[in-house]
C-alpha cells in the first residue's frame, strides 16, 4: 500500500552503500543470493526462539533486497536479476511464517499455514497478472524502475516488513497477527483477481 510512496525515499537512502559496493565490483545478484541465504538464517533462528536474532537478520534481508535494484540500476540491469529478486522474496516471505510454526506447533502451525496460504493467494495474483500485463505491453506508473509490472494491493512489501517485525517483537501475539494479515492478503487477492477480470476482459 506505502511501497510506491517509500521507494524514492529507500533508494536516495540506499544510494551511498549502493555506489561503494558497485566500485568494488560488487554484482546485483551476488547482492540478491547473499541477502536471500541470510533471510533464511532466519528460519532456524526462529525455531530456536531467538527472535532478537532472527529481526536483525530479516531485516538485513530487506536491506539486501533494496540494495541489489539500486546496484542494478547503477550498473546493468538484467531480467535474471529481476526474476531472482522476485522470485526469491517470496520463498522468504513464506519462510518467515515457517520458523515461527517450528518455534511453537501447538500455537502457531495453523495460524502460519494460513498466512502461508495467503501469501500463495497474493503471490500467484500477482505474478499472473504481471505476465499478462507484460503480454499486452503495459508499464506500472507506480513503478517505474522495477523489472516486472508491480500491481499494487493493501498488503505489499512495507506491510509485510512490519508484520514480520511485529512477529518478532510480540511473538506469543503470533497467532493473532497472523490471522489478522491473513485477511489483509486475501483482500489484496481479491481485488487483483477484479483488476485482472476488469482489465483483461477484452483479451
Amino acid at each position: 500500500m506505502f511501497d510506491a510512496a517509500l521507494l524514492p525515499l529507500q533508494r536516495r537512502a540506499l544510494h551511498p552503500s549502493a555506489r561503494w559496493l558497485t566500485g568494488r565490483g560488487v554484482r546485483a545478484d551476488q547482492i540478491t543470493l547473499a541477502g536471500f541465504a541470510i533471510g533464511l538464517l532466519a528460519v532456524p533462528a526462529l525455531a530456536a526462539e531467538w527472535f532478537t536474532l532472527a529481526l536483525v537478520l530479516i531485516l538485513a534481508n530487506r536491506v539486501a533486497d533494496g540494495l541489489d535494484g539500486t546496484v542494478a540500476r547503477m550498473t546493468r540491469p538484467t531480467d535474471r536479476g529481476a526474476f531472482l529478486d522476485i522470485a526469491l522474496d517470496f520463498v522468504f516471505y513464506a519462510f518467515v511464517p515457517l520458523g515461527f510454526a517450528l518455534a511453537d506447533p501447538g500455537a502457531n502451525a495453523l495460524p502460519a499455514a494460513v498466512l502461508i496460504a495467503s501469501f500463495v493467494m497474493t503471490g500467484t495474483s500477482f505474478l499472473a497478472f504481471s505476465v499478462i500485463a507484460a503480454k499486452r505491453g503495459m508499464t506500472a506508473e507506480d513503478y517505474p524502475v522495477k523489472g516486472i509490472y508491480y500491481l499494487g494491493g493493501l498488503t505489499e512489501g512495507f506491510e509485510t516488513i512490519v508484520i514480520f517485525v511485529a512477529f518478532c517483537l510480540f511473538p506469543l501475539a503470533f497467532p493473532v497477527l497472523a490471522y489478522g494479515f491473513a485477511v489483509a492478503c486475501v483482500i489484496t487477492g481479491v481485488m487483483r483477481y477484479i483488476s485482472g477480470w476488469t482489465l483483461f476482459r477484452d483479451g
